[in-house]
């Protein structure tokens, strides 16, 4: 019962226009940047120890629009409830994808390294734009609240992508392998490894920060082609997702080689339109003193 009503109220609020839609966004940003002050203090902080160049003001003024979008996002997240095949296809572009189809038509399997950036939730509708019989996944951490976890995977669901729980990782790479079947899986590799499984630290924002290296692994195991996908919004609603390849032979690396490189796109991604990444989250709760 818990789900059904979770469910159609999503459905209510997901066919709202978009026009509407940001109104509510606009009056959302005000509740909840000056009244409920949602992380604020964890926000102040991750910017202005990410940028120590910008002056306060700078500071500030990104805070402001980060907080702007997260609201955008969140709202926007609830359209894949309701919204078309059609619709999404015009809001959220993907270039270079013909290139991915011609990798993927030479049988050729890709991990797509992505980040806590723009709207990554509507990037689930990629399938759309593949070719046929290629299997699309995403990893995705499990929620504690099954009825949200449920609603959730519905929603990722609708454009033809599967969600893997990050612990089944593994296995789910080894039976595509064992079957032969041509993938595409997305890794938002950009968190935070528990501190006891820290195995290896980058430069990121001006921090040293311990990194999840999983996916480095299972390209280099099963002999996957490794992607960045690049994120820009072109305007309010409108985004464009660029594919570009980060080696060409990622198996000839040194270990944690890909990795670096990951977050060397990751971070020139994010200066480029700083309030579209996620700093509400505790990136660097184990990062280490920056040396330069």
């Amino acid at each position: 019962m818990t789900y059904h009503l979770l469910s159609l109220s999503l459905k209510l609020l997901s066919s709202i226009p978009f026009k509407v839609l940001y109104v509510l966004s606009d009056a959302l940003y005000y509740v909840v940047y000056y009244i409920v002050r949602y992380r604020r203090a964890i926000v102040h902080k991750n910017l202005t120890d990410s940028f120590p160049e910008k002056s306060e003001k700078e500071i500030t003024r990104i805070e402001k629009q980060f907080y702007h979008f997260f609201t955008d996002q969140v709202l926007e997240s609830c359209k894949m409830a309701t919204v078309s095949p059609a619709e999404i296809s015009g809001r959220m572009r993907f270039t270079n994808i013909e290139i991915v189809n011609a990798v993927l038509r030479q049988g050729k399997s890709i991990a797509l390294y992505m980040g806590h950036y723009g709207n990554w939730e509507w990037v689930a509708s990629v399938p759309l734009h593949l070719e046929k019989g290629v299997t699309v996944a995403q990893i995705y951490h499990k929620l504690s609240n099954e009825n949200m976890d449920r609603l959730i995977l519905h929603n990722r669901g609708r454009m033809g992508s599967i969600s893997v729980e990050m612990r089944k990782t593994a296995r789910y790479a080894t039976e595509l392998a064992s079957t032969g079947k041509v993938s595409i899986i997305g890794f938002i590799a950009d968190q935070s490894p528990k501190k006891r499984e820290v195995r290896h630290f980058v430069p990121f924002l001006n921090h040293n920060v311990p990194v999840l290296t999983g996916t480095e692994k299972i390209i280099k195991h099963y002999g996957f082609e490794s992607w960045f996908l690049k994120v820009k919004r072109v305007k309010r609603g409108y985004y464009e997702a660029e594919f570009v390849q980060i080696h060409e032979h990622p198996e000839t690396l040194p270990d944690f080689e890909l990795t670096a490189l990951y977050y060397q796109m990751l971070e020139k991604m994010i200066r480029e339109q700083p309030e579209l990444y996620l700093w509400t989250h505790k990136r660097f709760k184990h990062a280490v003193k920056w040396e330069s």
